[in-house]
């Protein structure tokens, strides 16, 4: 039997990208069949997903405008950053003002900056398991310990609390909650970020709120941002127009200080967040110039039309994983745009691990999921549906008569 983590060139010892692991699953495909990629959450690349022209036409005039070719200020222009903090605020108790946004390029940057204000010698943080690779090799390069807490795939992807009790210490600077959760599709009850506050709080750590799917929210718990519960805990709000309005190659995100308290007030703080800033290269001026009519001047119905694609997207997938008997999906995705599902490998021949059936997968089948290692889970798998509904239909298609040819003889369906 292969031993997936050796033979596919993946060093399970060390941090994964999953831009990183796609490609070595890309390099593996030798059939000639139409390749399916079920791996990146990247909507763009389907005809069904695509902005609204709103969003086009501020870019359009931002540009011919002949006003944004210049240096944008490091933090963000003033109109973009007063823009977001308006567009935030719709959603809270309290109004944020434009010094607690700095434009970031992606959210990816927003959470390098937020690990690197955070970070000192000795300083550990508490990142959710299964979670976003790119925290942990953030932190790898800050230097920050990293200790996993455990998501609860029974409990619809809570955050164990119990073990943020058990692993908080006085080193540790901050929980980084990740919701509508990626890789996990949940959207968290008010009623549990109202206890992950109340944890933080307790502990004397901010909370890290990466909001980067921010209402793309589509079961029975609207979307809640954390900055709701700042007055209680001081929260870092990551976000950017990249999923809502399925831009990610315009590099529009946010690093925000959701704190009314002020703490991220205090003269020192902000001077140190703005001399980070002038060593970063944010998004291109004329992007940000279009910011404030973006958020301004979408339609409702263009969010509304990208959240039933979702769902009926997620429908096709949770109808389909049943009829899988060595996939099961614990939870039906309630929001954001990718699902973890178990792979049970005993019930498999010649697959040894969640890594070895990807692989195999890409080879025989030119059908490309991301392996549950990547995120933090062995032996699970995360599947992007934000996808046109044949391409899914036809992956899972496929991944169910892999699996039926991997069957074990007593298995076989």
């Amino acid at each position: 039997m292969e031993n997936g983590s050796l033979n596919h060139g993946v060093d399970t010892g060390s941090t994964i990208t999953i831009k990183g692991i796609l490609s070595l699953l890309m390099q593996n495909i030798t059939s000639n069949k139409r390749v399916i990629s079920l791996g990146m959450g990247d909507p763009s690349a389907y005809s069904c997903f695509h902005t609204t022209h709103v969003a086009q036409e501020a870019v359009v005039d931002a540009l011919q405008s002949d006003k944004f070719n210049g240096y944008a200020p490091t933090v963000g222009l003033p109109q973009t950053r007063r823009a977001i903090a308006e567009y935030l605020s719709r959603d809270l108790p309290y109004k944020l003002s434009s010094d607690d946004v700095f434009i970031t390029s992606g959210c990816t940057q927003a959470i390098d900056v937020s690990l690197a204000m955070l970070a000192h010698p000795g300083a550990n943080i508490l990142l959710p398991r299964p979670g976003f690779p790119i925290y942990e090799l953030c932190a790898g390069f800050r230097h920050l310990e990293v200790r996993y807490v455990d998501l609860l795939p029974d409990k619809g992807w809570e955050v164990d609390l119990d073990a943020v009790d058990a692993l908080v210490d006085h080193n540790t600077v901050a929980l980084v909650v990740i919701n509508p959760g990626n890789p996990c599709g949940n959207v968290y009850s008010y009623e549990h970020l109202k206890k992950i506050a109340e944890t933080a709080k307790k502990h004397k750590i901010l909370i890290i709120a990466d909001e980067v799917y921010g209402h793309l929210a589509f079961g029975k718990n609207p979307f809640v941002p954390m900055g709701v519960f700042g007055s209680e805990v001081p929260v870092l709000t990551l976000g950017s127009l990249s999923k809502r309005w399925i831009v990610p190659g315009w590099r529009l995100g946010w690093f925000v200080t959701s704190d009314p308290s002020g703490m991220y007030r205090e003269p020192k703080t902000v001077e140190r967040i703005k001399k980070y800033f002038d060593i970063l290269g944010g998004p291109a001026t004329f992007i940000q110039a279009a910011v404030p009519h973006i958020l301004g001047q979408t339609d409702e119905a263009f969010f509304k039309k990208t959240i039933n694609l979702l769902k009926n997207a997620s429908d096709i997938l949770c109808d389909t994983i049943k009829e899988i008997p060595c996939i099961t999906c614990p939870l039906k995705p309630e929001g954001s745009m990718a699902v973890m599902v178990k792979l049970n490998i005993s019930l498999l021949e010649d697959i040894s691990d969640d890594i070895d059936f990807c692989f195999k997968l890409a080879k025989e089948e030119s059908v490309v999921i991301l392996p549950g290692i990547a995120v933090g889970l062995k032996n699970w798998l995360r599947i992007t549906f934000a996808v046109d509904s044949s391409f899914l239909e036809e992956g899972l298609r496929r991944t169910k008569s892999f699996c039926q040819r991997h069957a074990k003889q007593l298995q076989r369906y």
